[in-house]
């Protein structure tokens, strides 16, 4: 951790503007210093997935900033994120986009449509113990069981 810290802090002293690697790391750093998830700068990762995605253009990137988002400024706010990103062709088949849409609206209580989210997620998964989990997710939202796919 100390030596990851100290090359990211040389990598910050080395240029002025960040590139997508430098800002990769200061993601994790700022998840590797948090104690815990509520303790964790989420405003400093929005703004640091602010600078990625404007560097990147990736939709995964915009994701994981509404992931960020939810965390730092709430499920109302991830979710109109998330919800922009719905049409985005590389995320077709992507199991992470129902995946999210499902935590944030499990955040708002909205927990029949978390279920399906879920469950729509773990269908596009290939890795089982994922799937499980996604499962999992969906019946503590209510659903009756796993679905037969």
């Amino acid at each position: 951790m100390q030596r990851g810290g100290a090359g990211l802090r040389r990598a910050e002293e080395l240029s002025g503007a960040l590139g997508p690697y430098t800002l990769q790391a200061a993601i994790a750093a700022c998840h590797a210093r948090a104690r815990s998830v509520e303790a964790t700068d989420w405003p400093r990762i929005v703004a640091l997935y602010d600078a990625l995605a404007a560097l990147t253009g990736s939709p995964v990137v915009e994701l994981n900033r509404a992931v960020a988002v939810t965390m730092a400024f709430g499920p109302e706010a991830g979710l109109e994120l998330v919800d922009s990103l719905a049409d985005e062709p590389a995320l077709r088949g992507y199991h992470l986009l129902p995946g999210v849409r499902g935590d944030v609206l499990r955040r708002l209580g909205r927990l029949a449509e978390a279920r399906e989210e879920f469950e729509r997620a773990a269908d596009l998964c290939d890795n089982a113990r994922e799937r499980e989990l996604l499962l999992s997710r969906a019946v503590a939202c209510g659903a009756q069981g796993p679905r037969a796919s």
